[in-house]
């Protein structure tokens, strides 16, 4: 029931508008015109005011068919950089970026699964649950959306995300993450008139990046430095830079003895360099998930693959979605995978095969919810 050509065409209009984290205004408008063709109730929260963003969260009440409890499917509207003027390339079953900007699969193919499962159901006038739908901005920004979701405004207790990769996966483990935010402070002098008198911030950082364990670290963590900034001219000795990054780990011990370590290498790297000083402030983005493979949702998308002749199988993932948030808020949610590869890259791509057959495994997982107790 599935129309692939309606679907391919829908997620090739939506990669073409640009949404760039808390510039979601547009395509937002966009998905509010084409749930209300479909008899839907749309609003918007006020967490664009609070996160300085164009836009709210999207949330549509589509109207059940039958009486059954309410089921979440809940996709993120923005981007990330290089994520304007997306031009993509379509090659038979394959649709890429052209190379100059990510694709923007993540996550306008999971918009574009939902906007299509809630048209077959109303279309086909199928048995089905009311749906809450939520189209959630600043994913990509540290979750923004979801953690300033207007709760009272949902209905759904349990649900879908969809912002993963591999078609037959259902994540439901994701790891916590810590933001890491240093200042490092020097001494300013002229480069060459008076070298000796200044203190390159730059120096400490760099020493204090590179005594650090980043990359992989183990089966369940991983860190990265992502952003640096500082200097004002080159004749300048650097008196401060400023540095981003994060921890990510699926066990709150080892997150914590990581984001430690880099705690200590900017401080020890500081204290080597007389006049110097690294200010390091950390913020925990969200929580790590784990929802249990006997869980009430994973036995719905179980039974839905096998209703489609599919399999899906439990896994656990390396990024945040708003399926953290969400769990952490009291919902059971787990995080289908919709094709999307190579995502935050120049190289994105997917296969719209896949996104056919997350499409057909969530159709099948709505009309079983029909039924649902």
């Amino acid at each position: 029931m599935i129309q692939r050509d309606r679907l391919q065409a829908l997620f090739l209009e939506l990669v073409q508008i640009d949404s760039l984290s808390r510039r979601e205004g547009r395509i937002a408008a966009r998905l509010a015109r084409e749930l209300e063709k479909l008899g839907a109730a749309v609003q918007f929260d006020d967490a664009g005011a609070q996160i300085g963003g164009e836009t709210g969260n999207l949330i549509a009440h589509v109207p059940g068919s039958v009486d059954a409890p309410p089921l979440l499917l809940c996709a993120h509207m923005d981007t990330v950089e290089p994520g304007a003027g997306v031009r993509p390339v379509v090659e038979d079953d394959v649709i890429r970026s052209d190379g100059t900007t990510v694709l923007g699969g993540d996550d306008k193919s999971g918009v574009a699964i939902v906007c299509e499962c809630v048209r077959v159901c109303r279309e086909r006038r199928l048995g089905h649950p009311p749906l809450d739908v939520v189209f959630t901005v600043c994913e990509e920004v540290g979750l923004l959306g979801a953690r300033h979701l207007d709760l009272g405004r949902i209905r759904a207790r349990r649900g879908l995300v969809f912002d993963s990769d591999a078609v037959g996966l259902a994540f439901t483990r994701a790891p916590g993450a810590n933001l890491i935010e240093v200042v490092v402070r020097g001494r300013a002098a002229h480069a060459g008139m008076a070298p000796e008198q200044g203190v390159s911030a730059i120096r400490v950082a760099a020493e204090a990046i590179a005594a650090m364990r980043l990359g992989r670290l183990d089966a369940e963590t991983t860190a990265n430095v992502g952003v640096i900034t500082g200097g004002r001219a080159v004749n300048i000795v650097p008196d401060e830079v400023r540095v981003r990054g994060e921890a990510r780990s699926h066990d709150l011990a080892r997150l914590s003895a990581q984001t430690e370590h880099m705690r200590a290498c900017f401080t020890e790297a500081a204290a080597r360099h007389s006049g110097a000083a690294a200010d390091v402030t950390v913020t925990r983005q969200y929580e790590p998930m784990s929802v249990p493979d006997d869980a009430p949702i994973m036995r719905l998308v179980a039974a839905a693959a096998a209703r489609v002749g599919r399999t899906i199988t439990s896994a656990g993932m390396g990024g945040g979605c708003d399926a953290n948030i969400l769990n952490r808020r009291g919902l059971e949610v787990v995080n289908l995978g919709t094709g999307m590869r190579d995502i935050h890259t120049t190289k994105e791509w997917l296969r719209v095969s896949d996104m056919v057959a997350a499409a057909e495994v969530t159709l099948a997982a709505i009309e079983l919810a029909a039924a649902s107790p």
